[in-house]
């Protein structure tokens, strides 16, 4: 498995998408090579995918440092750890000044998976803005 199979599958999916979802992928070229998903109509918030000998990492951001008010970063990041387990697929991280939700697969994860596993991410992205909108300027 790696980022150009899972590009191909996914843009090729169209009207057969298991989650009714379309998908628009470009791969990005790095030290690590990373796929940039976006899911159509959900433009703001891209999926970012990178497979190891391990794993498939798939991560999207949600916002950086300089978006939570100050007074509220304790109590948000309280709220994030509480949400944490009963948010499915999904955990909290920070990458530098960006706080992100991640998820990861097997790398021997069917394309199915992966699909379900990307559409599931981004649904929980969209709920965790909104959740944590009071925390944030």
């Amino acid at each position: 498995m790696n980022i150009h199979k899972i590009a191909n599958h996914l843009n090729t999916l169209a009207d057969d998408s298991e989650t009714g979802m379309t998908f628009d992928c470009q791969p990005i070229s790095g030290e690590v090579d990373v796929l940039q998903i976006t899911i159509l109509g959900r433009e703001e918030l891209p999926l970012f995918v990178s497979v190891t000998d391990d794993q498939i990492l798939c991560i999207t951001y949600l916002w950086g440092e300089d978006e939570v008010k100050p007074e509220c970063i304790s109590s948000m990041q309280v709220s994030m750890l509480e949400m944490n387990i009963p948010m499915p697929l999904s955990s909290f991280s920070k990458i530098g000044d960006k706080y992100v939700v991640f998820g990861a697969l097997s790398i021997s994860s069917t394309f199915d998976d992966i699909e379900h596993e990307l559409t599931v991410l981004n649904n929980n992205a969209l709920e965790v803005i909104d959740d944590m909108s009071e925390y944030l300027l």
